[in-house]
């Protein structure tokens, strides 16, 4: 049985290191991907650069996910307290030997630089060169974090992109054309966009007007969560909502007089990155599921949608005037967020 490990930071995980991953678990019968972290060296690498610091949960994670059907590769977490500075290469050393417990016959990386050190510190291994020249996969992940994940974005795994993808979400009351706005922005992006899910519901009831009940906004509240994860694994870099649980609480006091703790609480799980809202001063169009076209109603809604937002503590952009005026707008706020 030989014995191998490829190390690193994976801050953040791309090709070139599945590359290796995959190169080396065809050299050994045993392969240890490790993952060494220290919350205080790895925020210090993210300062000054266009990429958050990502938690070592989250990279353990993408590491399982891209071994679990390779049975003889295997993923340990090493954590130290260490700075970028005064990182001790002989503590990491004992704390690698002592994880994989078993003698190390191959110690893989793209460094050549690391000759020496590995020569010292693990003097009855092979240190193997994967791509040192990074001819097969041309990236680093010190590129990425000066440069920008979305920069790079074709060298991210499928596994990876959910993480970074941007969530703007688009809110406001009755025909003030959230939905088209939400579906032209998605194809202007050539990404995915999660539909009005009340209003997919109230289709399926076969209508809206006093048919509601409690619970039917708590569906709605989950159902609209898991169309937003099930977009987000498909989205290009960013995807695009149609309203949330804030205008769920808001329909539930509108309809059914019922403030709903529980939407509440959803509310404050969410993490959208852009909130967009649109104003009612469009002309207000029946389309058989509208029943709030008077314009004393609407200005009073609009009133009470933006009561609730604020008091979430939500930053919202507000959009208004024609539809051109509101399409370039968006646009705007979207350009200046991905930067």
């Amino acid at each position: 049985m030989t014995v191998g490990f490829f190390g690193g930071k994976f801050l953040p995980l791309h090709l070139g290191h599945v590359y290796a991953i995959v190169h080396a678990s065809a050299i050994v019968d045993e392969l240890y991907v490790v993952l060494s972290h220290s919350e205080i060296r790895d925020r210090e690498l993210c300062r000054n650069t266009k990429m958050n610091f990502i938690p070592a949960q989250i990279r353990l994670r993408w590491l399982s996910q891209l071994t679990r059907d390779m049975p003889h590769v295997k993923v340990v977490s090493i954590e130290d307290n260490q700075d970028n500075d005064n990182y001790n290469w002989t503590e990491g050393a004992q704390l690698i030997k002592k994880a994989i417990g078993k003698p190390i016959d191959y110690v893989f990386s793209s460094e050549i630089e690391y000759n020496d050190i590995f020569k010292e510190l693990y003097p009855n291994a092979i240190h193997k060169l994967i791509d040192p020249m990074r001819t097969h996969v041309n990236i680093s992940a010190t590129a990425i974090r000066r440069e920008g994940v979305f920069r790079h974005w074709e060298f991210i795994p499928d596994l990876v992109k959910p993480y970074f993808v941007k969530k703007i979400v688009v809110v406001g009351t009755e025909s003030c054309g959230k939905s088209t706005l939400t579906r032209n922005l998605a194809r202007i992006y050539n990404t995915t966009y999660v539909e009005e899910y009340g209003r997919t519901l109230c289709e399926e009831l076969g209508g809206c007007d006093g048919i509601m009940i409690k619970e039917d906004y708590q569906k709605i509240a989950y159902g609209h969560k898991m169309a937003e994860y099930n977009a987000i694994e498909k989205a290009n870099k960013i995807v695009f909502i149609d309203t949330e649980a804030i205008v769920t609480q808001f329909y539930s006091n509108l309809y059914n007089d019922e403030h709903q703790p529980v939407l509440d609480e959803i509310a404050k799980l969410q993490d959208y990155d852009l909130w967009l809202f649109l104003e009612p001063d469009v002309k207000w169009v029946d389309d058989g599921l509208r029943v709030h076209g008077e314009e004393n109603v609407r200005v009073k809604n609009n009133h009470d949608l933006r009561k609730l937002l604020d008091r979430q503590d939500i930053e919202y952009k507000i959009l208004s005037g024609n539809y051109e005026n509101r399409f370039n707008g968006a646009i705007e706020s979207i350009e200046g967020l991905m930067q």
